[in-house]
């Protein structure tokens, strides 16, 4: 994406990252829902004018990804390309997610340093030798505490996530001394209170925490698909540990300390809620151990539940993001998701919410503006975009309310992570547009050949217009596609540059949208939509 040109030279970027996703399936809706809220979280970023870096990518070590492999008869290796090449990164093309890098846990950019981070926490004595007895889920790649676990009617212990039944393992490993954390984890918390949001997950972690913790087996040896641990080769590391060092090694850690010094550590870990401790307690620790700074937020979105399920392959509720993007394009689809739940908690999915909010927001609220604003400037202007006098109180309050909704959408989305806040900010503002437009009833007032008649439609008709420049801005992080076809449309390009060099700011100020421009009625921003097909 092209800067606003408003970057400090050497300023510290605004890092997001999401997490890294296990490659043993292709990618469903919560794997989207996150990194589509990741793209929007930076894309506003950039349109702030600040230095952005958004990182994602792909967990490939592991027992789980060696059992997937397995059955499918492939190696590890093979099966992580394949999933990686023909499904991951083709998705996130596909969904028009602006990542600036994506990392690999079997990259040698990754795996040596890994090797070089745990090895320094083994001479620092922060990692010994010792054994462990436990349940161990394979799905979620994690050993159990016998509290966690839920019981099938059998007597059969599951793993609460997965619900399926969790393994007994033993075996000699090395552990990180993550038990001597706990007292400056809850210093640090206490010191930090948005550090993990939202308030829900943080009592949580809290309260978790404050119970004491065990140590972390940080080593594997009982399978060999894992980075090796440099000083016994015997041993494997632990996934999750090689797993969180992705943050680190991605922006240059122990290989390019400027660019380290000027990214790290994350701004905002996106994560699901399930795997809320590892980022909230292991890795804060590690870092601790390390003398290395600690992130700024950990933000733990809630599932998307299908039958009342989370959507898992495992569960057999995953659903294809491009099932819906077939039949409501990718911009209504980004949409939708921020704009139908609220960050941070669970929400459910359905067809016919779907279908219900883009026939009413999308297309009815949002597109019937665009395509009635460039239909009666062709009809009554020409084509061009008349000047506007000085503006009456019905167009003060216009730009009153635009105001109001920069303003608000700036501190939901980009401060608050409360995209679907954000979003309502924005299409509160659509409404008060099109509630103008039918009180001011341009199409009568065009009766009126006089030149105050003339005067009047003129301001009515800038007044939308510009209206529309601003929300093509503030939707642009959402609904890239639309906004530029809507950008487009205003002929706002030739006179106010690329959309993608407009900041939040300007969405605000009012009048530059230059009259004389072309505005033409382009194709249907919001197509009517067709019934899904049956299976």
């Amino acid at each position: 994406m092209a800067a606003t040109g408003t970057e400090k030279p050497g300023a510290k970027a605004f890092y997001v990252t999401t997490p890294i996703y296990y490659v043993n399936d292709a990618p469903h809706l919560g794997h989207a829902y996150t990194t589509v809220a990741g793209d929007v979280l930076t894309r506003w970023h950039r349109q702030r004018g600040e230095k952005v870096w958004y990182l994602t990518g792909t967990d490939e070590h592991g027992q789980k990804i060696m059992r997937t492999a397995e059955a499918n008869g492939v190696s590890p290796q093979e099966w992580c390309d394949k999933l990686v090449e023909e499904a991951w990164k083709p998705l996130w093309e596909h969904l028009e997610i602006a990542n600036d890098d994506f990392i690999r846990t079997t990259e040698k950019r990754h795996t040596d340093r890994v090797q070089e981070f745990v090895q320094d926490l083994y001479d620092k004595g922060e990692i010994y030798k010792g054994g462990y007895e436990g349940p161990y889920c394979v799905g979620c790649e994690e050993y159990k505490l016998p509290g966690d676990l839920i019981e099938a009617e059998d007597g059969t212990k599951l793993c609460p996530i997965h619900k399926r039944p969790v393994e007994i393992l033993k075996e000699e490993n090395y552990f990180f001394k993550l038990s001597e954390y706990g007292p400056k984890l809850l210093e640090f918390y206490e010191a930090n209170p948005g550090f993990i949001q939202p308030e829900s997950a943080r009592n949580e972690v809290v309260n978790f925490v404050r119970q004491g913790l065990q140590d972390l087996s940080i080593s594997r040896s009982t399978f060999d698909w894992g980075v090796p641990v440099p000083w016994d080769e015997k041993h494997v590391i632990y996934v999750w540990v090689d797993a969180l060092l992705n943050y680190a090694t991605a922006v240059g850690y122990g290989a390019n300390q400027e660019k380290f010094e000027t990214t790290f550590p994350a701004d905002v870990h996106l994560v699901g809620k399930d795997i809320l401790r590892f980022h909230a307690i292991i890795w804060p620790a590690m870092l601790m151990a390390q003398g290395l700074p600690v992130p700024g937020r950990v933000a733990a979105n809630g599932w998307l539940m299908v039958g009342g399920e989370k959507m898992s392959k495992s569960n057999l509720t995953g659903i294809k993001p491009q099932d819906l993007t077939s039949h409501f394009g990718v911009d209504a689809y980004r949409w939708y998701f921020l704009r139908a739940i609220a960050f941070g908690q669970d929400g459910s999915f359905s067809w016919e919410d779907f279908t219900a909010r883009y026939t009413s927001e999308l297309a009815n609220d949002y597109g019937n503006l665009a395509s009635r604003v460039a239909a009666m400037v062709g009809k009554y202007f020409e084509g061009l975009l008349p000047a506007a006098e000085a503006p009456g109180e019905a167009e003060q309050a216009v730009q009153a309310g635009l105001a109001t909704a920069v303003a608000e959408a700036d501190r939901k989305i980009g401060e608050e992570l409360d995209f679907q806040g954000g979003i309502l900010a924005i299409f509160d503002f659509v409404k008060q547009v099109n509630g103008y437009i039918t009180e001011q009833e341009p199409w009568k007032v065009a009766r009126d050949d006089s030149a105050e008649g003339r005067a009047k439609l003129a301001a009515i008709l800038y007044t939308a217009a510009e209206s529309l420049r601003a929300v093509a801005v503030l939707l642009n992080a959402v609904m890239p596609g639309t906004s530029g076809k809507l950008w487009d449309s205003l002929g706002a390009e030739p006179a106010l540059g690329p959309l993608a060099d407009q900041t939040i700011e300007s969405a605000g100020a009012w009048g530059l949208l230059p009259s004389g421009v072309t505005v033409t009625k382009g194709a249907i921003l919001f197509p009517r939509l067709e019934e899904p097909k049956k299976d």
